[in-house]
């Protein structure tokens, strides 16, 4: 499942990193607590819009700027997830069917009788 929390956390860090800037730095100037912006960059946390303003001015990065980074990251995350989807899921395969021929049952005749049934779901003892 793609969390838009992760993939929004993973931008702002790289966003941070870029500028060889620290948390502490970011935080500080964005008043967000030290903590709370780690677990945001964590996608630990879900930032609210308010928040989000605050550490863009803080990283003088335009949110629409944000926005269309984290955009693409999700567009490549939700392709990846549906090839792993499409390669995860095996064709149906058809058991292979053996005929069985019964004559008899506990020894008694009967009529001839053939059964298609999966090789490894019949047991055939001869008497």
């Amino acid at each position: 499942m793609i969390l838009l929390r992760r993939l929004l956390g993973d931008v702002l860090r790289r966003q941070r990193q870029r500028q060889g800037r620290t948390l502490r730095e970011v935080s500080s100037s964005a008043r967000v607590s030290l903590g709370y912006l780690s677990e945001v960059e964590r996608g630990q946390k879900e930032a609210s819009s308010e928040l989000l303003s605050a550490i863009c001015d803080a990283l003088d990065v335009r949110m629409s700027e944000l926005m269309r980074e984290v955009s693409d990251e999700l567009s490549l995350a939700e392709l990846a997830e549906s090839a792993a989807a499409s390669d995860a899921v095996p064709a149906p395969v058809r058991p292979m069917l053996n005929s069985v021929s019964v004559t008899s049952v506990a020894g008694v005749p009967t009529e001839r009788v053939t059964i298609k049934a999966p090789a490894e779901a019949v047991d055939v003892v001869a008497a």
